[in-house]
């Protein structure tokens, strides 16, 4: 077909930037396809501020107005494989290619597209078996690089980061996608549950509330929002029943609050503090013990929780356990007083426990009066008679030289408080089960008398009035 002079003057014009004459001057009927040309040409704007759905619509009208356009189909191509939405990519790739077949550019995208299908693709099977750190390799260094406005998978990566524990990350990934897009829901979400494991409730909240004004009835938002309410809820009642002295009724409230998300480090550290502390005034100390070590095995460096469960330890009479708590938190706290007061409490309790316990050798309780001691110990001392264990001579020796001791220090007052007070007192008891100190047995194998009040019931050994060891 012949040029005029008018048609060739536009054939120069659009072949200066590239385009194809028959495709953007004129249609198969001879009319003008400039209008194609402005539609493309916008969808170049549009992409430079990242308008992907106005680059589309740009697109898609270009090609009604020319279907034979073959740049808007590679175009097209790009904009749908950058926003992840591959199948349609593909058929413009391939529509592209039947119009200009072999064009390396169109064959390498192409070649990436399925690239980065296949990769969210893995990337979905290893979040679902729970392999999050490669589903967020192939996301990062595949389907990213090559669907960079995939909003599928900015979506997992957060999920990601949220599974990995890293919340300041996916803080910061769902800020990109709310820029772009304020009012995408499940960006509210999810970074609401970032805020939420931060123990940042105030802000997780706003999110929440947010996404429920645009959406009141979204089911992951009000089980989100009413579940953070319920734990603060829970919160609030076990620190207040504790402070009113309910103490039982507030280590149930902190049970309960506990058993409500057991995966919320952040805020349950403190309520399995809180728990303890209560077991520790309740006098559970094993129970005590094992909510301190839940608080330790999240931040060993807790020094409350190091005092709480020193104390717990000395109610369990765990006194060298004690002793280390207690150290370990004065070392990092050194200007804490209450601490050092606790240590010494625990490093005495270490000292009395290497004592030898007078009471449980007489085997009576600490609130016995002086003539149940002195019954305790005429029971005993007849019970270990070396005379009467002619079998186990030597360990009827030892055992009622100590039962001697004990009552030569329980059975003087004096003696007796100064036991009671955890006081150092030289020879205290009569020689302590052999080293120094009284002998009941005398030297030498001499006879000694050993003599009680009134004698044993029905006489004694030795004649009335006593018994007499030789």
């Amino acid at each position: 077909m012949a040029l005029t002079v008018v048609e060739l003057g536009l054939w120069i014009i659009y072949s200066l930037y590239g385009c194809d004459i028959r495709s953007l001057c004129w249609n198969a009927d001879g009319k003008s396809g400039g209008d194609a040309a402005d539609l493309f040409k916008k969808s170049t704007e549009n992409l430079q501020f990242k308008q992907y759905n106005e680059a589309l619509n740009n697109l898609n009208a270009a090609l009604e107005a020319d279907p034979t356009l073959s740049e808007a189909y590679q175009r097209r191509a790009s904009v749908l494989r950058q926003l992840c939405r591959y199948e349609e990519s593909e058929k413009n790739y391939k529509k592209f290619l039947e119009l200009k077949p072999g064009v390396s550019s169109a064959e390498k995208e192409l070649s990436q597209l399925l690239q980065a299908q296949s990769a969210l693709e893995s990337a979905f099977i290893h979040f679902d078996s729970g392999d999050f750190s490669k589903a967020l390799e192939f996301v990062e260094k595949v389907v990213l690089v090559f669907s960079p406005a995939c909003s599928k998978a900015k979506l997992l990566k957060v999920k990601l980061l949220l599974a990995l524990k890293d919340y300041s990350g996916a803080i910061s990934e769902t800020g990109y996608v709310l820029k772009e897009e304020e009012n995408n829901l499940d960006a509210l979400l999810l970074r609401g549950r970032a805020y939420y494991y931060l123990a940042d409730h105030d802000v997780a909240i706003r999110h929440y509330q947010k996404g429920l004004r645009l959406d009141p009835e979204h089911t992951e938002l009000k089980k989100a929002y009413f579940g953070l309410k319920k734990l603060l809820k829970m919160t609030k009642s076990a620190e207040d029943n504790v402070e009113k002295g309910k103490l039982r009724v507030g280590v149930e409230d902190f049970r309960a609050a506990l058993a409500l998300d057991p995966n919320h480090i952040a805020h349950n550290v403190h309520l399995h503090l809180g728990l303890c502390k209560v077991l520790v005034k309740l006098g559970r100390g094993k129970d005590a013990l094992d909510s301190c070590t839940e608080v330790l095995n999240i931040d060993e460096e807790f020094v409350e929780a190091l005092v709480q469960r020193g104390e717990a330890k000395l109610l369990t009479e765990d006194w060298e356990g004690a002793v280390e708590d207690l150290k370990a938190a004065a070392q990092k706290s050194p200007q804490d007083m209450s601490i050092r007061e606790a240590l010494m409490k625990a490093e005495k309790a270490l000292k009395m426990s290497k004592r030898k316990d007078w009471y449980k050798i007489l085997e009576v309780s600490k609130t016995a009066s002086i003539s149940e001691i002195k019954r305790a110990y005429k029971k005993l001392a007849l019970q270990w008679h070396p005379d009467k264990n002619v079998e186990n001579r030597e360990e009827a020796e030892a055992k009622f030289r100590e039962i001697a001791a004990a009552y030569e220090v329980l059975g003087d007052e004096e003696k007796r408080v100064r036991f009671d007070r955890g006081e150092d007192i030289e020879d205290m008891g009569m020689g302590g089960g052999g080293g120094g100190g009284f002998n009941p047995f005398g030297a030498g194998g001499q006879q000694f008398s050993f003599h009680f009040e009134g004698g044993f019931p029905g006489g004694g050994f030795g004649g009335p009035g006593g018994f007499h060891f030789g």
